[in-house]
């Protein structure tokens, strides 16, 4: 059924937090002058399905593909998932995002009836002096003292953080207070799942003085008070020729997805493996099954697909994504 990868119109979404680096870094046709914070690469969320844009399948959406060749599009993994199960994301954090929380598979269900959990990967595309990554509660911090914290508007205080550096990948476990901002650049590979608790947004407020929604009892619901400080994995110098013909290293073995960082000089097997696979090329340009690829691009192999070869620029990073 499928023969060639899939590739999508990006579904671009303004945000208060937002910027123009979408456009400028990863090539996407920003409509209007708005801050812009994300690019929904593939999406089969009820708030919005991905819609192929080129091929004999033009015009079809993720919904579409998946209600009439979810075999095929899925293999093995068919059977378990109604909905595509991963969301892949382009972010521009050039503002500081709320502090917050997503729920597990546990959690939503009586905190977000019909929404799925939410446990996600971020892989720093480029980050300026000063900008900074909050992942995980210090040691020590208990719900007792982030109370006291949200009411003296400190939640800062209570949270691990780090500068970023382009190359640094994180693995948020649902459940993770989080937060970032400042100049980040960032692709994002998640359960398809749109559960956010907003626990702190900065004390900031819009110009009619209103602050933006809170939800605070939901979020220190749903907070594993056990997992601690996120480490970065770095992936220094990405940009960069690889150290030899082509260059793979793991990044994320979790239920939900495998995160694999890719460098290549020279032409390499893609797809053919039987399991859905997502390739988002962060640095560069290739070919693959007669198609260009640039940095920016994402485009998701079904897992019947068969095996194509992808024909790099010199230098070429990916991010690829496959369903377990």
């Amino acid at each position: 059924m499928f023969d060639q990868p899939l590739h999508f119109d990006p579904y671009l979404r303004p945000m208060v937090w937002g910027g123009r680096r979408l456009a400028e870094v990863l090539n996407k046709p920003l409509p209007d002058a708005a801050p812009y914070g994300e690019a929904w690469e593939v999406s089969d969320h009820a708030s919005h399905s991905s819609r192929v844009n080129r091929g004999p399948l033009a015009g079809q959406t993720l919904r579409d593909l998946m209600r009439r060749w979810r075999e095929p599009l899925l293999g093995p993994a068919a059977g378990r998932h109604a909905a595509f199960p991963l969301l892949v994301k382009l972010l521009d954090a050039n503002d500081w995002l709320s502090v917050q929380v997503h729920p597990d598979d546990e959690a939503v269900r009586t905190l977000w009836p019909g929404e799925a959990g939410k446990t996600e990967v971020w892989f720093i595309l480029d980050a300026r002096p000063g900008s900074r990554v909050w992942a995980g509660l210090k040691p020590g911090v208990d719900e007792a003292a982030l109370r006291r914290a949200l009411a003296a508007g400190t939640v800062a205080d209570c949270l691990h953080s780090f500068e970023p550096a382009p190359g640094d990948c994180l693995f948020l476990k649902a459940g993770t207070v989080h937060a970032v901002g400042g100049g980040v650049l960032m692709a994002e590979v998640q359960q398809t799942s749109d559960a956010t608790f907003r626990l702190f947004d900065w004390n900031r407020v819009d110009a009619q003085g209103r602050s933006r929604q809170l939800h605070v009892e939901q979020a220190l619901a749903c907070i594993d008070w056990k997992a601690g400080p996120v480490v970065p994995i770095r992936v220094p110098d990405f940009r960069e020729a690889p150290r030899g013909p082509v260059e793979q290293r793991g990044l994320v073995r979790c239920p939900y997805f495998e995160l694999d960082f890719v460098r290549a000089g020279e032409p390499f097997p893609c797809g053919g493996t039987g399991r859905t696979q997502i390739v988002t090329v962060i640095h560069g340009a290739a070919r693959l099954g007669g198609e260009e690829l640039s940095t920016g691009d994402t485009w998701l192999l079904p897992a019947s697909m068969p095996r194509r070869t992808l024909e790099p620029a010199p230098g070429v990073a990916l991010l690829r994504s496959t369903l377990p």
